[in-house]
């Protein structure tokens, strides 16, 4: 098999990702608004509707309930589709369709009907965008049964994870850090699919665990620099699955740190970490040393992309939550 290695953006690398399952899997589909010939806002699909054609690769209404239904219809008839909300909360309207049908028709059929389907949501802020272009609505899909919910930090692993989503039996939330898609990477391919169920270990440490995902493992790992520049230790894990949890791997490094932060773009208050502080804490409360510190948004609409700065978690902000725990 013949390797190459490709200096790409995240956005090439979902692009890549989805033209390669394209060519190996008949049944798969691409669909959403402009992801035809413009190909996306954000060029995720560029090149897809020229290579594949209309029948692969179209264009849906501006209707995101539909998109939702359009994909549980062909997932049921054995398709594997790709749906693209254009922007975070563009995907609310379609929440009914994912809640109610998508991730219940599975235990709705007996197990007799699994539901393969992809819903691709680009996420998150930082971008400079206006109102409702700048959302993080993970905890509105990890709460919910049925559905399976990912989110890639680097090119290699959107192009991964990607490939491994739209292969799983499941229907998958899949993510996308819209502030990461420039983000640029070398990656050797062939690159084989990742667990969608594991997460990884982007830095290792001694001092503290610094647990993230999506956007903000980017701001970890250049909080673990500075930190270090100050003899401070810090351990960087990347979820990438957000429902399930990879709560071995979140274990095992806080046995060795005895301190976690947990950082998130969402608010704090009823946020993924939330769940993750309480389940450490249950797990592991002889280990710990310090309770969890949470860093995340407070409990407000998103401000104006002029102040959107102070509304998101930083590197000062880690390296305080850092110190609480190392002076606890």
């Amino acid at each position: 098999m013949t390797t190459a290695t490709m200096t790409v953006t995240m956005g090439k690398a979902l692009n890549l990702a989805l033209g390669d399952t394209l060519r190996d899997d008949p049944r798969a589909l691409v669909f959403g608004e402009d992801v035809g010939k413009l190909g996306g806002v954000f060029r995720v699909t560029d090149g897809l509707h020229a290579e594949f054609g209309q029948a692969r690769v179209f264009n849906t209404p501006l209707a995101e309930a539909t998109i939702a239904g359009i994909a549980l219809g062909l997932a049921v008839k054995g398709f594997h589709p790709v749906a693209e909300m254009q922007f975070d909360a563009f995907s609310y309207p379609s929440f009914q369709q994912v809640t109610s049908n998508i991730a219940k028709y599975h235990t709705r059929t007996g197990g007799a009907c699994p539901v393969s389907l992809v819903i691709r949501i680009p996420y998150g802020g930082n971008i400079g965008a206006i109102e409702q272009h700048s959302e993080s609505p993970e905890t509105y899909y990890v709460h919910t049964a049925g559905l399976k919910v990912v989110t890639p930090s680097n090119p290699a692993d959107a192009y991964s994870l990607l490939r491994a989503a739209i292969a799983d039996p499941d229907p998958v939330i899949f993510l996308e850090p819209k502030a990461r898609y420039w983000m640029r990477q070398d990656i050797e391919f062939p690159l084989a699919p990742e667990p969608l169920d594991r997460a990884r270990v982007a830095r290792a440490g001694t001092d503290a665990t610094v647990i993230a995902y999506g956007p903000t493992v980017a701001v970890a790992l250049e909080a673990a620099s500075a930190a270090a520049e100050e003899g401070v230790s810090l351990e960087v894990v990347d979820l990438r699955s957000l429902s399930p949890v990879d709560f071995d791997t979140l274990s095992a490094s806080v046995r060795k740190t005895k301190r976690a932060v947990v950082v998130h773009e969402a608010p704090v208050f009823m946020g993924l970490g939330a769940e993750i502080a309480a389940r450490l804490t249950h797990d592991l409360f002889d280990t710990l040393v310090a309770p969890v510190e949470r860093v995340g948004a407070p409990t407000t609409p998103y401000p104006p992309s002029r102040h959107e700065k102070l509304f998101l978690p930083d590197v000062d902000r880690i390296l305080e939550a850092v110190d609480r725990t190392r002076e606890y």
